[in-house]
């Protein structure tokens, strides 16, 4: 058993459900499921705590006040609260939210940068329609996957994966980096330990490492860009569309398969796996067909 792998299988109490000290910075988490979310407020809602409310829906981020304004003003554009060529005006946005002029600002133009508000002189700062989003955005993802549109953003992600991930598994193969091939074993030995102990929680994070090594492996630095979107889906996978969005051994089995297949350099069989792997569930046949075994 390697040292990172014992690591984690010590760090902390089986059935704790807590993260040990170091976790949260290193391996992804799932976020949690739509139900357990608070949703934003009305942007015309009687509420006179609209602000405090919404600083309380977004402060378990830990974002400070900027991160929690870009958050609750993001969810309220994508699930349409605020809809296409909504003027924003920062005093207002200042008044219910309770914060600086500097915070609205500031939060504004990281708004504009994922394109989903647009500032021009004599204008104002408006709300932007979905196609000029930045739909490639991990906030984007996230904020669709917990909205109204949560049904179309996780088959879209669904699709987007087999369209990444089984060529990131067969170019992988062919590069042969021992290190980062360790890892991935340590990844598989650590997720098998979670499922035996019933720790979703760090099964669900060793398994955004195990894509993330996977992608950076495949040695396309135009495909490891793309590696936080898979980070997203993974994140926010919340039904059986993927062998990756529950715990189970089936799933194992394939994430084993790949790391053998990526020890033996055999390029078809790392693909044939990940192809597998996305496929464990019946339900995802009405996205893609079922793959061709080689």
């Amino acid at each position: 058993m390697s040292t990172l792998a014992q690591t984690m299988m010590t760090a902390r109490p089986a059935d704790s459900g807590l993260a040990g000290p170091g976790e949260l910075d290193r391996y992804s988490y799932a976020e949690p499921h739509a139900a357990e979310r608070v949703a934003p407020p009305a942007w015309d809602g009687p509420d006179t705590d609209l602000g405090r409310a919404g600083r309380r829906a977004a402060g378990s981020r830990g974002r400070g006040l900027h991160g929690q304004l870009v958050q609750q003003l993001g969810q309220m554009i994508v699930s349409g609260d605020l809809g296409a060529d909504r003027p924003l005006v920062p005093e207002e946005i200042g008044q219910r939210f309770e914060v600086s002029r500097t915070v609205v600002r500031e939060s504004l133009r990281v708004l504009e940068a994922k394109g989903l508000v647009s500032a021009r002189p004599n204008v104002g700062t408006r709300v932007r329609p979905v196609s000029d989003w930045n739909l490639l955005d991990p906030d984007i993802i996230e904020w669709r996957a917990f909205g109204p549109q949560r049904d179309d953003q996780r088959r879209e992600l669904c699709e987007l994966r087999w369209t990444i991930e089984p060529l990131a598994a067969r170019l992988a193969a062919g590069h042969g980096r021992e290190d980062v091939q360790q890892r991935l074993g340590d990844m598989v030995e650590i997720m098998g330990h979670a499922l035996a102990q019933g720790d979703g929680i760090t099964f669900s994070r060793a398994d955004a490492e195990f894509h993330t090594l996977l992608i950076q492996l495949a040695g396309n630095r135009m495909l490891e860009h793309l590696s936080g979107i898979v980070s997203a889906a993974l994140q926010v996978s919340g039904g059986p569309v993927t062998g990756c969005d529950r715990p189970n051994e089936v799933s194992l089995t394939h994430h084993a398969r790949i790391v053998d297949a990526l020890a033996a350099s055999d390029a078809v069989a790392a693909e044939s796996a990940m192809r597998q792997l996305l496929t464990v569930h019946p339900e995802v046949e009405r996205v893609v067909p079922a793959p061709r075994e080689h």
